[in-house]
């Protein structure tokens, strides 16, 4: 396996190996409606999306929640998306990359701002688990940047290089979080942002994930 064996993918999770955004939209437009504000559509979300995440509603309300306002709109995401995921999948072909890109001798895993508690079991029951040598989701509060949640991460896996380390993810702040360890990166357009607004971060942008783990092969070669 040779030069293969060094190569590591770190996995996001919600937009990436997760289809979520139904769920996603459904959860911010509930949060929304708890503070008056007008729906919004998918294609406005990823025009306008961000992090941290009160900067997003900034964009949206003019200025940013208060921290009241914040956390209402907090606690009503997080209850929607919780009670509306179970309708959602793996994106497309996630599966048999994961099995692929394992079974040639290299490792994977994931880093999620998803609550750690309700990532594992959700991550263990469409049964993908054992393609990953870790799997961490969010502790602490949330709405903040995956950079130094990449720290951590990277830090606790033996024997990964952060140079032969690609970060696949959907959101400009994997890419952040990626440069922050030295690491490189490949942003999906399929989630929370669009091309456009992928592609003023300097990474590759891709339309699928055969794509984006062959462009992480290349990158960690």
């Amino acid at each position: 396996m040779g030069k293969q064996t060094g190569a590591h993918i770190v996995w996001d999770w919600n937009g990436t190996l997760f289809h979520d955004n139904d769920a996603i939209i459904g959860a911010t437009n509930a949060a929304f409606a708890e503070l008056g504000l007008e729906p919004i559509t998918l294609e406005r979300y990823r025009a306008l999306y961000c992090v941290p995440v009160p900067k997003f509603y900034e964009r949206l309300m003019g200025r940013l929640p208060t921290d009241a306002e914040w956390e209402v709109m907090d606690e009503t995401f997080h209850r929607y998306y919780a009670e509306h995921r179970i309708g959602c999948g793996l994106t497309e072909g996630a599966a048999e990359l994961l099995a692929k890109w394992r079974s040639a001798g290299r490792s994977q895993s994931i880093l999620s701002m998803y609550t750690h508690d309700e990532l594992v079991p959700l991550v263990r029951g469409f049964g993908i688990e054992a393609h990953f040598i870790r799997v961490d989701g969010r502790t602490g509060p949330s709405g903040g940047s995956k950079a130094e949640h990449m720290v951590r991460h990277l830090g606790s896996l033996v024997g990964v290089d952060p140079a032969r380390t690609v970060v696949i993810g959907d959101a400009a702040d994997d890419a952040v979080a990626a440069r922050y360890v030295g690491a490189r990166a490949v942003l999906y357009t399929g989630g929370s942002h669009g091309r456009a607004s992928l592609e003023v971060v300097g990474v590759p942008v891709v339309d699928t994930l055969g794509e984006a783990v062959a462009e992480a092969e290349r990158l960690a070669a």
